[in-house]
């Protein structure tokens, strides 16, 4: 193992490593799984499957008394009905992030905002899929008129809303009550970027490196 300096920032390196070889091992409905073959350099060639995902953006909204936005969504691979904050995918072509965590907002709270900032960025499972996730943070506020609101179904239908602090949801997700790693990562993301009186947080047009549009 390689000893980094430890005077260096602290800091992902990215690489575009060559490919030998990639072909599409199974299409799916929504990602497909990739097979590749890798050129590690002096540690050989691997290969490797995951999924090739679209990338997706997730939405911290707070109200004027700092509480965060939850919705409960069913989610079927794990069996469960889990308590979440406002996201979804990158899939609408040449949209920008920041525009696509609005219309989930829109879509899903019923909510629109006039402060955007950018909160955390995070990879879901780099081990297995190519997934980016950027959480962005939501304030002032408004909630969409009753005539412009989305009409939900799937199993966004009747989806519960619930507002809580950040401390409630903060204890929730630490004594694994809720799991879902993107509430958690943006409860404990807004407590630490709430306590640094928002210094942390970035602009909503913030470079993304890890997304490839």
């Amino acid at each position: 193992m390689t000893q980094e300096s430890e005077g260096e920032e602290l800091a992902d390196r990215y690489a575009d490593l060559p490919v030998r070889h990639s072909e599409v091992a199974m299409h799916g409905l929504v990602w497909d799984v990739v097979r590749d073959r890798v050129d590690l350099g002096a540690a050989g060639e691997v290969t490797r499957e995951y999924v090739r995902h679209t990338g997706a953006v997730a939405v911290a909204a707070l109200d004027d008394q700092g509480r965060i936005c939850l919705i409960q969504q069913y989610r079927h691979p794990v069996r469960a009905y889990e308590w979440e904050i406002p996201a979804g995918l990158l899939d609408v072509h040449g949209e920008p992030p920041h525009v696509g965590a609005a219309r989930e907002l829109h879509e899903e709270a019923d909510l629109v905002a006039g402060t955007w900032h950018v909160l955390a960025d995070y990879v879901s499972s780099p081990g297995g899929l190519d997934e980016v996730l950027r959480i962005y943070l939501a304030r002032d506020l408004t909630a969409v008129p009753d005539h412009d609101r989305h009409e939900r179904d799937g199993e966004e239908l009747g989806m519960p809303l619930r507002w809580v602090s950040l401390e409630e949801a903060r204890d929730a997700f630490l004594a694994g009550r809720v799991h879902n790693a993107t509430l958690g990562i943006a409860v404990l993301a807004a407590l630490a970027a709430r306590d640094q009186d928002w210094a942390t947080v970035r602009p909503v047009d913030a470079p993304w490196p890890g997304h490839r549009a």
